[in-house]
């Protein structure tokens, strides 16, 4: 099948690739980077192998963090000039905790058709394969750098699981962060080297899983878990917070936010269900 039958038109396709087995990939995904005109990658050295794995010959160009923007401008020229781009990152899904959305938001705002070819995503990975009460959680990509930030995220998303990236030189500080914030019984989860053969995945207390990588190799890439805080019924926390919740409630209704507004500012401040929020809301008279 010709190019031009396979892409019938000029657009952009983000493509996920494996995220350690070179298997994880799909055929549709394999189609479209021999397809296309371009693939556009983060590090074509990276690239290179998983491509010449699969005999894939297009021609490549790198796009990261430190070209995002000169690089958006040549990819939009080049759709100009009717060729069809695949954007891949070194792994997993572009534009999550990677680069591609300075690119997304040109291409929307240029009128560009663009689609997704989905595959590999650590995030989803890893949840899979740890116990969850709940099916919310919060995503905050790679955990700062600076602890008086850790500390904010550790607040903000006190009550909701909060999925995080972390490179293996950094774990353990942070994981000491967490412990210093949460107390030695806060509840963590940690996979590393995921779909690798050496994948490992632990799950326990964040003093647990301190002691254990303090023992054992830490290396490959890391995908993190903490556990939401938990609120029981009665206890005198859960009592304070939802009178300080109901208090802001209160406050949001006084300035007139409607109680649609409301569930969004509060979910996004502190990462807590919008429904129930919405359902709090609709109940508070003022």
């Amino acid at each position: 099948m010709s190019k031009n039958e396979q892409i019938a038109e000029p657009r952009v396709y983000i493509v996920a690739t494996p995220i350690g087995n070179k298997s994880d990939i799909s055929q549709r995904a394999l189609d479209v980077l021999k397809n296309v005109d371009v693939i556009a990658c983060e590090d074509s050295r990276t690239s290179a192998k998983l491509l010449d794995f699969y005999g894939i010959s297009t021609k490549v160009i790198s796009y990261h963090k430190f070209n995002e923007r000169q690089r958006t401008q040549e990819l939009l020229d080049m759709i100009e000039q009717g060729l069809k781009i695949a954007l891949i990152s070194d792994a997993g899904t572009p534009c999550i905790s990677d680069p591609g959305r300075i690119l997304v938001d040109e291409l929307i705002k240029n009128d560009v058709k663009i689609t997704s070819i989905p595959g590999a995503c650590a995030i989803i990975t890893f949840l899979s394969l740890i116990p969850r009460s709940t099916e919310e959680f919060a995503f905050c990509g790679f955990l700062p750098r600076v602890k008086t930030q850790i500390l904010q995220l550790l607040d903000k998303y006190k009550y909701i699981d909060t999925v995080f990236y972390e490179s293996p030189n950094r774990l353990l500080d942070s994981l000491k962060i967490i412990k210093e914030k949460r107390g030695d019984n806060a509840k963590v989860a940690i996979g590393r080297e995921l779909t690798k053969m050496f994948e490992e995945v632990k799950t326990g207390t964040v003093s647990e899983i301190i002691e254990y990588f303090e023992n054992n190799t830490l290396k490959g890439e890391i995908v993190g878990l903490v556990y939401a805080c938990e609120l029981d019924s009665s206890s005198a926390d859960k009592s304070e917070f939802d009178a300080e919740l109901k208090e802001k409630i209160n406050k949001l209704k006084s300035l007139n936010f409607s109680d649609k507004d409301i569930s969004q500012i509060l979910s996004s401040l502190y990462g807590l269900n919008k429904n129930k929020i919405y359902k709090l809301a609709l109940s508070q008279k003022i």
